[in-house]
């Protein structure tokens, strides 16, 4: 187990910071929203950590009404997925999915679309942006498996370079220059356009999502946040259903979070090692 001591903000250290965490979750089903830091221990880049690559995510209106954009995004999201396909749990994920089976975690929310937490053994999770595993038709509805799509885009563009030698980024896309000759597969069904099935920058939660989220929060009697900045409008749409039930909040996260203000504490660490150290008090 990793002992946590070094400083904290303000006057106690991190460790003290846990020690306070625990008691506020001992004896309480609590469900936990976590983001991009959870997923750093399996190679997935964080947008805003330190460190984090600098990029302008493509948004939906781009994706919606540009074709050169939607080259742009499936190149770099081809080969973004398969070093996003091949990342694994981590122990973060894994300590998740064994406070749940000992029924200390009543559910797990997620900003991130990489599914670890289901192949961590999480069963009840709410993800929230969608998953990269899943492909949608925007014109006629019918979803396709991820691998599927990706056969297929092979075998369009049998000249895409290796995805050995692109960068990846916290949503599985990856930074391509030449896609002017790339072929975007189209549904098989009806001809249309395909997107994977994720929230892009600039398009709203599903309603029954966003639901499905606040009713997990609102039935537990905690809520800890893990590996997210809180700058993503559903991550603090989810704190302040929280706070308004008088529900104590846990932040967990390496930096400044737009909720430090209103939790009930805030550590200043690594999701993974803290997440261990909780598992093993409580």
């Amino acid at each position: 187990m990793t002992v946590l001591t070094q400083a904290g903000d303000g006057d106690r250290s991190t460790a003290e910071r846990i020690d306070e965490a625990t008691e506020i979750l001992r004896g309480r089903r609590f469900a936990v929203l976590t983001g991009a830091g959870v997923s750093t221990d399996s190679g997935i880049p964080d947008y805003r950590g330190a460190g984090a690559p600098k990029r302008t995510p493509m948004t939906v209106q781009q994706f919606l009404s540009d074709d050169l954009s939607r080259k742009r995004y499936w190149a770099g999201s081809h080969l973004g997925w398969a070093m996003f396909d091949a990342a694994r749990p981590n122990d973060g994920h894994r300590t998740l999915a064994e406070l749940e089976s000992r029924g200390l975690v009543s559910g797990v929310i997620t900003q991130n679309v990489d599914g670890l937490h289901l192949r961590a053994g999480s069963r009840r999770v709410v993800d929230l942006h969608g998953s990269m595993d899943r492909v949608l038709c925007l014109d006629c509805g019918q979803s396709f498996a991820r691998p599927d799509i990706a056969h297929r885009i092979d075998e369009l563009n049998p000249w895409l370079q290796k995805p050995e030698s692109v960068s990846l980024n916290p949503d599985g896309d990856a930074e391509v220059t030449h896609v002017e000759d790339f072929v975007v597969p189209a549904c098989t069904v009806c001809g249309g356009r395909l997107k994977p099935d994720v929230v892009f920058f600039g398009e709203f939660i599903p309603t029954e999502k966003y639901a499905e989220a606040r009713d997990l929060v609102l039935g537990s009697d905690a809520l800890v946040i893990a590996g997210s900045s809180l700058v993503v409008n559903s991550g603090i749409r989810l704190l302040e259903q929280a706070r308004r039930r008088k529900l104590p909040i846990v932040i967990i996260n390496r930096g400044v979070t737009k909720g430090d203000q209103r939790a009930a504490v805030k550590v200043d660490a690594g999701a993974t090692e803290t997440l261990q150290v909780l598992a093993a008090r409580l």
